[in-house]
């Protein structure tokens, strides 16, 4: 179990999933990456490419409700950095939750894509930020989106993902079973772990995609850190 990446379907993966148990799953996904520190990593990783600019644009790949990219923005703001941000999610349903719950920031935008459209390839941005985005998709998938990721920024690309580990697999499973009111939540999180990368496999992605220059870090709580 867990040695190899696994190919079980999240229901999160239905792009026309709507309704409250969608609402509700976003709202529980910000609560545990907030308690579990995963929005500080893709904050802290934005600081440090943004710092300095008088502009900046993001765009945030499956981008759920918005809540990294507001705690982007209110930075950005302290800082008198022009930002804006762009969130793209291929389900038109998560864009409205996420529309609603930004709307007191006019600095954040969305769009309902595809990532393989025409429409997103030709995006252009200075960092594009996934957040528990890449592990819904395939080695080649991944090795192609890298790539264009590459091409498609002039600063840099932000990746946080989960660090696939008996640990948090079985973590996640008993704290969702025991606190999570979402269907969704309880079904998906074990699964995006198991869905998540050793080491050696980021590595090797990037290798096949032709990226050399990048930083890797483990950080808690069971997550990966990449910038390229």
């Amino acid at each position: 179990m867990l040695k190899d990446r696994s190919q079980e379907i999240e229901i999160m993966d239905d792009l026309e999933i709507s309704g409250e148990v969608v609402n509700q799953t976003l709202r529980e996904l910000n609560t545990i990456n907030k308690f579990l520190g995963g929005n500080q990593i893709s904050v802290s990783a934005f600081k440090k490419m943004a710092k300095g600019s008088e502009r900046i644009a993001l765009a945030d790949l499956g981008c759920g409700g918005g809540d990294i990219m507001i705690e982007m923005a209110k930075w950005a703001g302290r800082k008198k950095i022009n930002a804006e941000f762009l969130g793209i999610d291929a389900n038109s349903n998560i864009v409205r939750f996420a529309e609603t719950n930004s709307a007191q920031f006019p600095d954040i935008k969305y769009r309902a894509i595809n990532i393989f459209s025409d429409e997103f390839r030709d995006l252009k941005t200075d960092i594009i930020h996934c957040c528990l985005f890449i592990h819904h998709f395939s080695k080649s998938e991944l090795i192609q989106l890298f790539r264009q990721f590459k091409e498609q920024t002039k600063v840099g690309v932000i990746i946080n993902d989960l660090h696939r580990h008996p640990i948090a697999y079985w973590s996640i499973k008993i704290l969702t079973r025991l606190f999570s009111k979402s269907t969704m939540v309880r079904n998906d999180a074990s699964i995006s772990v198991a869905r998540g990368f050793k080491r050696n496999e980021l590595i090797l992605i990037l290798k096949e995609a032709g990226i050399t220059e990048y930083k890797l870090s483990w950080q808690w709580a069971f997550r990966w850190k990449l910038i390229f």
